[in-house]
């Protein structure tokens, strides 16, 4: 660090696309800059970006050698902020900061995409060392550049310290339309308008709504991609003609960052070959791991989230490439008829409703999720406010997402976003056209998993009578599992003896 007389606001551990970015938000608005990466190479690439970037004399971001140089160039109480991949390299740097002579009351800011649970370990095992605090972040690398969205959660008191940062460096949204107000150049400060930051909870907290927040995203890709498929194998159109088609969805309800960022990938061609880059890339999608865990949350509270569980299998089974061009020499499917323009027309109108209907089954799922998650830990989390900081900055941003905060604003205990008044008008309004999207898929032999998964859960959702009755039966007649009756009083078990000749009905426990 070249100005020793120089204390910083903020120290920086971990210059990766994320870090940097993020460093390079802060420093945009006011804030001086440690930062420390084991890559030196890294510490001087952004010190260098910056130096380009700065329109001052002034430096705003002071490389540092190690995590003892780093606490010795920070205002104290230290303010640290990790952005290190999830799980042992967390525990590294925070052993290592201990070791550096970090203090009880200094803070230090987690980041990246640890998993919920241990950011709760993590805040017990070093209550005596530190502050941990956690702020999920959203948005990627652009996003944390010029604004993302940030789900802090943990200590209170750490959080009062951490409000007026995180709300300067968020993306921000127009109060009256709740439209982002994009910032996209260097050196540009947005004040005007709401943070995409909110303080969502106890340790943990943050990160979870940021894991449910991932598992929805890989559901509302999957949706988007499998209209593709449908347009592109079903209806054999271009990936020019589909791009047209999604930038038409995308003036209406359908209006969201992946739908924009789908038209820009399905318009561009190869610079080596000039023909649609898409139909090059290879096609096993790559994850890592937040959708799963959203999946197996679902599992583990009992909330159903077949949607965003369909996403992740879709990204699992495309791994299996050579089993699937295998099977395809194999299997045979429907032979596909062609169409009218006419008829070509409404399956893209039915899809579009098809789309639209599965997107909302994919909040419901996510919002329900983390409703019963926060029953279960014992969080007080404000459904409303976590989709006003999505509407801006985060991948699943969207239009829609001002729909999701006006039935939490009329709501506050809404159950599921199937219940508001304008998601059924909305549903019943489409449902007809989801079904017949899906039946012409499904002639076609196109794979949509997530959005006939999504017609079942809403299926299921609007039928007062399931076949569990018959399943509770089963379960009665090979385990003894016990039933409940319509007909009597609730909470009552009863069992039928099976294997005795009169297969009497009797009471279990009274």
């Amino acid at each position: 660090m070249t100005q020793d007389k120089v204390l910083c606001d903020i120290g920086f551990i971990g210059l990766g696309v994320m870090g940097k970015n993020l460093v390079l938000n802060l420093a945009d608005n006011g804030f001086n800059i440690a930062a420390f990466d084991l890559s030196d190479e890294k510490v001087q690439a952004v010190i260098a970006q910056d130096e380009a970037e700065n329109a001052t004399d002034t430096p705003r971001v002071y490389g540092c050698s190690s995590y003892t140089e780093l606490l010795s160039q920070l205002k104290a109480p230290h303010l640290i902020v990790l952005s290190v991949p999830a799980g042992a390299p967390v525990d590294q740097v925070c052993e290592n900061l201990i070791g550096a002579g970090i203090q009880p009351d200094d803070i230090i800011i987690d980041t990246g995409n640890s998993l919920w649970t241990d950011t709760v370990a993590r805040e017990k095992k070093y209550k005596s060392n530190f502050l941990l605090f956690s702020s999920a972040v959203s948005g990627g690398e652009v996003g944390a550049r010029f604004g993302p969205s940030l789900m802090p959660s943990g200590s209170p008191y750490a959080w009062a310290r951490v409000k007026p940062i995180w709300e300067a460096i968020a993306a921000k949204v127009d109060a009256e339309t709740g439209k982002p107000i994009d910032r996209t150049k260097p050196g540009q400060v947005i004040t005007e308008g709401e943070p995409c930051a909110a303080y969502i909870g106890p340790a943990g907290a943050g990160h979870y709504v940021k894991m449910v927040h991932n598992g929805i995203e890989y559901a509302d890709m999957q949706i988007i991609c499998e209209a593709y498929h449908v347009l592109k194998s079903g209806l054999n159109l271009t990936c020019d003609e589909i791009a047209d088609i999604f930038a038409q969805w995308n003036d209406g309800p359908l209006d969201s960052y992946l739908m924009e960022i789908s038209v820009e990938v399905l318009r561009h061609k190869s610079t080596d070959t000039n023909t649609p880059l898409v139909e090059l890339i290879l096609d096993k999608a790559g994850q890592k791991g937040t959708g799963l865990w959203t999946a197996m949350s679902s599992l583990e509270v009992g909330c159903p989230a077949p949607t965003i569980a369909q996403a992740v299998y879709a990204r699992s089974i495309s791994s299996f490439k050579e089993l699937r061009t295998q099977a395809s020499s194999l299997l045979e499917g429907p032979q596909l008829a062609p169409l009218s323009a006419a008829e070509q027309q409404q399956v893209i109108e039915q899809l579009h409703d098809a789309m639209y209907c599965a997107k909302i089954c994919a909040y419901a799922q996510g919002f329900q999720l983390m409703k019963l998650a926060a029953k279960e830990h014992g969080w007080v989390l404000d459904f409303a406010s976590i989709a006003k900081i999505w509407r801006a900055g985060c991948i699943i941003r969207a239009a829609f997402l001002q729909s999701i905060t006006n039935a939490y604003e009329r709501n506050e205990n809404l159950d599921n976003l199937l219940l508001d008044d304008f998601f059924v008008k909305e549903l019943n309004k489409r449902q007809l056209n989801w079904r017949k999207a899906i039946c012409h898929a499904t002639m076609q032999g196109v794979p949509i998993g997530a959005l006939s998964s999504s017609l079942a859960y809403y299926d299921s959702m609007r039928s007062e009578t399931l076949p569990a009755n018959l399943l509770q039966g089963q379960r009665d007649f090979f385990g003894a599992h016990t039933f409940e009756r319509i007909d009597k009083t609730a909470g009552k078990k009863y069992h039928v003896q099976w294997s005795t000749k009169g297969k009497e009905t009797i009471l279990v426990d009274g």
